[in-house]
């Protein structure tokens, strides 16, 4: 049995990390996942460096049941390297002509195509192509998992809208419970190390004026579970006479 997937957020972009641009993917990818019932497991932000992208890629592979979205470096100029680093992180180190995307690129641009833009046909073996909406140059996938995309997100996030519609036709429920107490977090260590493993759960500690607070969350697809291991913390709380207070979710 197949476990559930683990989903990846890639980001290359040197002008990212030396901040003339701003990322705008992570926070659509981790909203659009959460609407789904799912999170991600990890996201990266790195520069344009070759040996950086294919290391990343390959740790990311090398996870239990990978869904990897990577935005950026697939065009044609000197710096966009996600390509070939795709094709030698995970197939065998070498770029083929992608009929149908080189069919694409000619009739999308003519002569202009030429002698750089057609580059950008070049792909890892065993490569699909993916829609894009904007401007039709194609983005790839691998093995339908790894989603290699531009880094304009006008581009890439309804790619990554049509790719979870695709993944994940249901949409599962997660049922999170969340509170505050009025306590440092260490009162509450025993009953955190008690969890079930099937729990997801934070402790987020803040201290103010008057003194410490920290908020607990909780949250599984099982709603029993969930109900369960919060109420675990409600009893401790309650049985060291420490105020607390419950929140809403939506």
């Amino acid at each position: 049995m197949q476990s559930e997937p683990h989903f990846f957020t890639l980001i290359i972009g040197t002008e990212i990390l030396n901040r003339r641009r701003t990322d705008k993917h992570f926070d659509f990818v981790s909203k659009a996942l959460l609407e789904k019932g799912h999170k991600l497991s990890g996201s990266f932000i790195i520069e344009d460096d070759p040996a950086l992208i294919v290391q990343t890629i390959r740790f990311i592979a090398s996870q239990p049941n990978p869904v990897l979205f990577s935005f950026g470096g697939i065009g044609s100029t000197p710096d966009d390297h996600t390509r070939k680093c795709a094709a030698i992180a995970l197939k065998d180190g070498q770029l083929y002509v992608h009929k149908e995307a080189k069919k694409i690129i000619e009739e999308k641009l003519g002569a202009n195509a030429y002698p750089h833009p057609v580059r950008m046909a070049e792909l890892p073996k065993g490569a699909k192509l993916l829609d894009n909406p904007v401007n039709k140059m194609p983005a790839f996938s691998l093995d339908e998992r790894y989603f290699f995309m531009p880094g304009f997100p006008e581009m890439s996030h309804p790619m990554v809208e049509e790719i979870l519609t695709k993944l994940l036709p249901e949409t599962k429920t997660c049922y999170r419970y969340t509170l505050t107490a009025l306590c440092k977090e260490n009162e509450l260590i025993e009953v955190m190390e008690q969890m079930p493993k099937d729990v997801e759960f934070s402790s987020l500690p803040k201290l103010y004026s008057n003194g410490w607070r920290v908020s607990i969350s909780v949250a599984s697809h099982d709603k029993e579970l969930a109900e369960k291991a919060f109420q675990m913390y409600k009893d401790a709380l309650e049985a060291r006479n420490i105020r607390y207070g419950l929140h809403d979710e939506k």
